[in-house]
């Protein structure tokens, strides 16, 4: 899975204006082999930000299933949000000369995490760098499916966050249509998301049946991942009772 950022900017923000005015940051994730979009968290660019995507991730995930493989770029909270999602305290040991050690978070052997070190110099990238920060590399490695000649990258993630910003007027930087309402702007993600597993096919998903003079059946993130058995129009989509839980 692929996390990164999405800006939406908001200008002439003022001492008078209310406290969601601002800066709003929208962290995305991806599942990568079937480019499912599975959740989003909209707020400021910290550790709970982080903290608070990765939980929904976890809220997410199958109960027998393994802890995914995580890449990313290097923002730092990503690390931190890994490890107090998946990681536990323990105290160190203590040799009876100082002050008690406080306990520390450690994460849990299976987790794997590796990242994406982008070094740029006048805007623009001169050098890339890989670093597994959790999990052994070749683990790591072996489960993103990369051989010895392979790069880790986050070109998923990149461009779903593309595709929001070129399907949301409200991503656009200095525009009219900045969002207003944070939670007017979290539900038009929540509707981009449906829209997007959904109604969107992919060409990367897309499968050879060559049935007369059809040659490719076209699949939606959501039949990849086994959701859904047909692409959903959009009326379909907006009629759609969802089951009471």
């Amino acid at each position: 899975m692929r996390y990164g950022p999405t800006l939406k900017k908001e200008k002439n923000v003022t001492d008078s204006d209310p406290e969601d005015c601002g800066d709003v940051y929208t962290l995305t994730a991806i599942k990568t082999d079937t480019r499912l979009f599975i959740c989003h968290h909209d707020g400021d660019r910290s550790t709970s930000a982080a903290i608070n995507l990765f939980k929904d991730v976890e809220r997410r995930r199958y109960i027998n299933s393994p802890i995914p493989v995580f890449t990313s770029d290097n923002w730092d909270p990503f690390e931190e949000g890994l490890v107090n999602v998946y990681g536990y305290l323990e105290t160190p040991h203590y040799n009876g000369i100082g002050r008690k050690p406080l306990p520390i978070l450690i994460p849990y052997p299976s987790l794997k995490y590796a990242q994406v070190c982008k070094k740029k110099e006048k805007g623009r990238v001169v050098e890339v760098l890989q670093r597994v920060v959790f999990g052994d590399p070749d683990e790591v490695m072996e489960s993103l499916g990369i051989d010895s000649g392979g790069k880790i990258n986050t070109a998923y993630i990149e461009r779903l966050n593309l595709t929001i910003r070129n399907s949301l007027a409200r991503f656009v930087r200095r525009g009219m249509n900045c969002s207003k309402d944070p939670q007017i702007h979290s539900h038009a993600i929540d509707f981009f998301q449906a829209w997007y597993n959904l109604v969107k096919p992919h060409k990367s998903l897309r499968t050879k049946i060559n049935e007369g003079r059809k040659r490719w059946m076209q699949r939606t993130p959501a039949m990849a991942e086994g959701l859904t058995d047909h692409i959903w129009s959009l009326r379909e989509l907006l009629t759609f009772r969802v089951p009471i839980q």
